[in-house]
């Protein structure tokens, strides 16, 4: 299942290509738009997410799975930031074609255990 979320609080699932589209014009700096994929056949957290950052830069990221999965581009294209969400939503197989895109999973690494023997900070 597809669920939509913004900034607002407000949930759509499965949300339509229209409402896609006016989650994305609607944006304001600082809002965001986040759509996940909730299927039983898939394991971990799959979704796209965009952040409008100020008046002219969107942040584009997308997670398949788990964490060393996640990657990220900025982009000033209201289109290409709306054919990612729409290609993505349709599970379009090429919908990342004629991005960069930057692995950025390290960041979401799993922390490190302490050692139990080791010395006491």
């Amino acid at each position: 299942m597809l669920i939509a979320t913004d900034s607002r609080g407000h949930v759509l699932k499965h949300p339509s290509k229209p409402a896609i589209g006016a989650m994305l014009a609607d944006l304001r700096p600082g809002d965001h738009v986040l759509l996940e994929r909730q299927d039983h056949d898939r394991e971990g957290d799959w979704y796209i997410q965009v952040w409008f950052r100020d008046e002219t830069t969107y942040q584009l990221e997308f997670r398949n799975g788990v964490p060393a999965e996640h990657y990220q581009t900025l982009t000033t294209s209201q289109e290409q930031v709306s054919q990612a969400l729409l290609g993505w939503a349709a599970d379009e197989p090429d919908w990342q074609r004629g991005i960069t895109w930057d692995n950025i999973g390290a960041m979401f690494g799993a922390p490190v255990a302490e050692d139990p023997d080791g010395p006491a900070l």
